[in-house]
């Protein structure tokens, strides 16, 4: 179990992330959603001793992660698949695979966990010798995932791992992250695809101006299919305050779009007579909300 309370960081004198908290039990998705510039990132590196954090208290499987350095982090069952991958290009498959089972914990097991990731990715069996920088996004999106798990992680965190990636690549890669999930691996998920990254969570948080600003359940929590899911934001204390952002899936699909006072949009998914209409995060500006006849305000 990680759980963590009171994360807060900055950049310079930017406050990027606000007195967050959150826990994440084995075998769930916990998937984090809000607009650019909301803290997701910021949270995953602060867990992941990426970021300083002065005051948080962070715990997994009852170890304090909050003092150690990055490496430690990992070695204490928390591994991060950073936005960009981070891969080493000019490597193999093989390689960047083996460079994940450097942990003390991961060496016992490593035979057997790099038998797991290709059976979890299998077009990568036929890559093993192919240097990453020659693959396409999506297979270097495997290979980073798979480099994570051969880590041996308790918990799995990732920072927007389909972006970039075509539909076919992305429906692939999620439903790898229900197949770890049933391995019994917590996941963090940074995702800006809410649609599909809400139909495979257990529960979901809102950030906004790096504060957690609703959550509540996911369509993929277990033994609860195809009930609804709802994610509530909190009221604003504030005049013209942040309306409801709401999902619910009863055959068809809505969210209640939640505009800022600022403007920004943080969920776009609508479902109009049953025919799915996509959805993403972003600003209103980048999205064009204004040209999308199924894009309405709740305000």
């Amino acid at each position: 179990m990680l759980e963590a309370a009171d994360l807060s960081a900055s950049y310079g004198r930017h406050r990027a992330l606000d007195g967050v908290s959150l826990s994440v039990a084995p075998g769930e998705i916990l998937v984090v959603l809000g607009a650019n510039g909301a803290g997701k990132s910021t949270l995953l590196k602060a867990l992941a001793g990426l970021v300083p954090s002065p005051g948080a208290r962070i715990r997994l499987d009852g170890r304090d992660l909050a003092s150690l350095p990055a490496h430690r982090v990992v070695e204490a069952g928390l591994a991060l698949v950073p936005e960009g991958r981070g891969l080493f290009g000019a490597l193999t498959v093989r390689e960047n695979l083996l460079l994940g089972a450097y942990p003390a914990r991961a060496r016992a097991g490593e035979a057997a966990r790099l038998e797991g990731v290709l059976a979890l990715f299998p077009r990568l069996t036929e890559r093993m010798g192919q240097a990453v920088r020659t693959m396409s996004g999506g297979e270097q999106q495997m290979v980073a995932i798979g480099r994570a798990l051969m880590s041996a992680p308790a918990i799995l965190a990732l920072d927007e791992p389909s972006l970039g990636l075509s539909p076919l690549m992305a429906g692939e890669l999620f439903r790898a992250l229900a197949r770890i999930r049933a391995d019994g691996i917590g996941v963090l998920l940074v995702e800006q695809n809410a649609r599909r990254s809400l139909a495979i969570a257990d529960r979901g948080l809102l950030l906004d101006g790096g504060r957690v600003v609703g959550g509540g359940g996911g369509n993929g929590a277990r033994g609860r299919p195809g009930r609804a899911a709802r994610l509530s934001r909190r009221r604003s204390s504030r005049r013209g305050g942040l309306p409801t952002f709401r999902m619910s899936d009863h055959r068809s699909t809505y969210l209640r779009l939640a505009f800022s006072t600022v403007g920004r949009v943080e969920v776009h998914l609508f479902c109009e007579k049953g025919v799915d209409l996509g959805g993403d995060v972003g600003h209103a500006d980048q999205l064009g909300v204004a040209k999308h006849r199924h894009i309405r305000s709740t305000t």
